[in-house]
């Protein structure tokens, strides 16, 4: 299999007033093209420093980092905006759409950022939303949408610019039981058509979805393993 993730001996340390904060201890995995990873651990244990640098949202003290063979090690602010524009599509908790614009709109804006013409925009866009479910909800904003479509696009917009990896960040927190279900049988759906998926939970019945769990404690990786039983 191909690793559109490598992380060798990754180190992430913080300084909070006189302390240094070790977040992560020489963390190594490697994550393949295609799989459905949940990364877990209890708070503190580094699962969102973790997030934020294969997100490149942030970048490791030591180590090095290779995304879709790319090293993303030590890029620069701009640079690592660039990968995550191109490589990585985002799913957070609070759904972080904007308010005052429709679900097509909010679904178009990485497309902007990428510089396609606007009629390629809102095919690609409305195509996304079809296929997640909300072809009848592309011009609503987002006070006219339940909690889950809201989620559903945020997972469209994170889908539209075909990234390498969708990272969801907690997808599920802000939802009820049911609608959580239903974002996780999207997440499969998402998966089977090929995706690679990372989604960080502390919640075991958003784990269990997942083809492998990767758990953390204090920085370091505890458990790494096939989940044998994956729900779909």
């Amino acid at each position: 299999m191909e690793a559109v993730i490598k992380l060798e001996k990754i180190v992430k340390n913080y300084k909070v007033g006189t302390q240094i904060v070790r977040a992560l201890r020489s963390v190594s995995l490697n994550i393949n093209k295609g799989e459905y990873v949940a990364i877990m651990g209890a708070s503190g244990s580094g699962k969102s420093t973790l997030m934020n640098v294969i997100g490149c949202l942030d970048t490791p003290t030591s180590g090095f980092y290779e995304l879709n063979n790319q090293d993303v090690s030590h890029l620069s602010d701009d640079e690592l905006a660039e990968i995550r524009n191109k490589e990585i599509g985002f799913v957070f908790q609070t759904f972080n759409l904007l308010p005052r614009n429709t679900a097509l709109e909010n679904v178009m804006l990485p497309l902007v950022y990428a510089g396609m013409k606007k009629q390629q925009r809102i095919v690609q866009a409305e195509k996304i939303l079809t296929e997640v479910g909300l072809a009848d909800r592309i011009e609503h904003k987002p006070n006219e949408l339940s909690g889950g479509q809201r989620q559903r696009v945020a997972v469209a917009r994170a889908l539209v610019n075909n990234p390498c990896i969708l990272l969801a960040d907690e997808p599920t927190g802000n939802l009820d039981s049911k609608i959580s279900e239903e974002i996780m049988e999207l997440f499969a759906e998402i998966h089977r058509k090929g995706n690679t998926l990372i989604v960080v939970t502390h919640e075991e019945s958003i784990a269990k979805h997942a083809h492998r769990i990767i758990r953390l404690k204090d920085g370091e990786i505890e458990a790494d393993y096939v989940n044998p039983d994956p729900v779909y």
